[in-house]
């Protein structure tokens, strides 16, 4: 991974004049009060780096004739440098050959030198870079369509099935009444029959009475004509027999009423009411089972789903532990960025900008006074367990700042010259060598 091994900055924004080291890996913390310059160091670092896109609105400090320098050397032997009245660049290799920007884009990540460009990113545009730089965006979101897709109609399954419930509810029941609507015509017909059998009965009746009257008429005519008694003897004999039989017929015969039919026949409204509401009741709770049952099913695809959306950032290549992304949105432990606390949003943003361009070992942090000491430790001990430079800037004058700016210099270094003056001479290498710094030198 490329870093930053050295820097000097002079009469950029508010620096005066500055020579820093950074610490090759973990925090390097810029600390100071405000307006002394601290921002203006990673603003200088950006623009030499990142190109003029990053060039401040009014790079020259004010009341300074000499215009700015930039001179950075990385740790791949790179030597960048920005100066003249133009601040034109000028890149060189270890072998001396020149460069230009396109050789720093090569390797240098431009989160890495805007950090909150990303951090102010919205949750979907974090989610979006993660998903890319780890090759499953376009599997997850087909993933989430389909689940989209299952959800909305389980969604609508599951309303339908709860007015199914509660229009099934709501149906009054009627257990007297008979499971199938009564027919008008059946009843009728059977009312028919029930009075033809009477009729039969009444006729039987009938036959009686006439058997009767004229066993009465014969028995007379036997008196009055004893001439044609053997005749009438026989008749009356036959007679006889015939009345038995008829009586035995009768006897045991009973009219079967009508008054239930009737009463159907004249409820039959009402009853096929309640017979209606009972099956309408029935065919609910069967309705509502159904689409449950449905809605069960699309559950099962959805979890079988969603279970493919794990296992697929499961077994991808993640920056970080315990990051993912859940409904289209960057999470950390299961927590989603407004619920991450600084540290863990610092770390989650360093981690991603280092996974966009590997090669590019630093980044820049403005700011990092949200963090207390405890928490800025633990976030340095992180950087330097993953062998990261980072340089903050700080308003603090703490023991946990590595350098101190005091009104454009770095504390210690008040005074400092880098560019030489026309018609000196220069005292020596810049940086290494037995040169020694007088007072105020780095």
């Amino acid at each position: 991974m490329i870093k930053i091994n050295k820097l000097e900055i002079e009469n950029v924004k508010r620096v005066k004049a500055v020579k820093v080291e950074p610490a090759q890996s973990g925090l390097t913390v810029v600390g100071g009060k405000n307006k002394q310059g601290k921002s203006s160091i990673l603003d200088a670092i950006a623009w030499a780096l990142g190109g003029n896109k990053y060039r401040p609105s009014q790079p020259e400090r004010t009341g300074s004739a000499v215009p700015p320098y930039l001179h950075l050397v990385l740790s791949n032997g790179l030597i960048v440098e920005r100066k003249g009245k133009n601040s034109d660049l000028k890149v060189i290799d270890p072998n001396g050959q020149k460069g230009g920007q396109q050789l720093l884009d090569s390797f240098v990540e431009e989160l890495a030198i805007d950090l909150p460009k990303f951090m102010n990113a919205s949750s979907k545009e974090k989610a979006n870079i993660l998903l890319r730089i780890i090759g499953v965006g376009q599997q997850l979101a087909e993933l989430e369509l389909k689940e989209n897709d299952v959800y909305n109609r389980r969604h609508a399954i599951g309303q339908i099935a709860d007015q199914k419930a509660k229009f099934a509810k709501e149906q009054p029941y009627h257990p007297d009444a008979p499971k199938e609507p009564v027919s008008a015509s059946e009843l009728i017909r059977q009312q028919q029959e029930i009075l033809a059998r009477n009729g039969e009965n009444q006729r039987k009746r009938q036959r009686v009475t006439q058997i009767q009257a004229a066993h009465a008429q014969q028995y007379q005519e036997i008196e009055r004509l004893r001439a044609l008694l053997d005749e009438a003897n026989s008749k009356y004999e036959i007679l006889s027999a015939d009345l038995a039989t008829a009586k035995k017929d009768a006897i045991d015969l009973h009219d079967e009423s009508t008054a239930e039919l009737e009463a159907n026949i004249r409820q039959i409204d009402e009853i096929n009411r309640k017979v209606r509401a009972n099956l309408d009741k029935d065919k609910a709770e069967t309705d509502a089972n159904e689409y449950r049952q449905q809605y069960d099913v699309l559950t099962t695809e959805i979890n079988a789903v969603r279970q493919q959306k794990t296992d697929l950032l499961t077994n991808a290549n993640l920056p970080l532990p315990g990051l993912s992304v859940e409904d289209g949105e960057l999470t950390y432990n299961g927590q989603r960025w407004d619920n991450m606390s600084g540290a863990e949003q610092l770390k989650v943003s360093t981690a991603i900008v280092r996974r966009l361009k590997p090669n590019c070992g630093f980044i820049l942090l403005d700011k990092l006074e949200q963090m207390d000491l405890d928490t800025l430790k633990e976030f340095g001990e992180w950087l330097e367990q993953e062998g990261l430079q980072a340089i903050a800037t700080r308003v603090s004058t703490g023991e946990e700042c590595s350098i101190i700016i005091e009104d454009g210099y770095v504390a210690g270094q008040e005074g400092i010259q880098i560019q030489q003056p026309p018609g000196e001479i220069d005292p020596g290498p810049t940086w290494g060598g037995s040169t020694t710094w007088k007072a105020g030198e780095f």
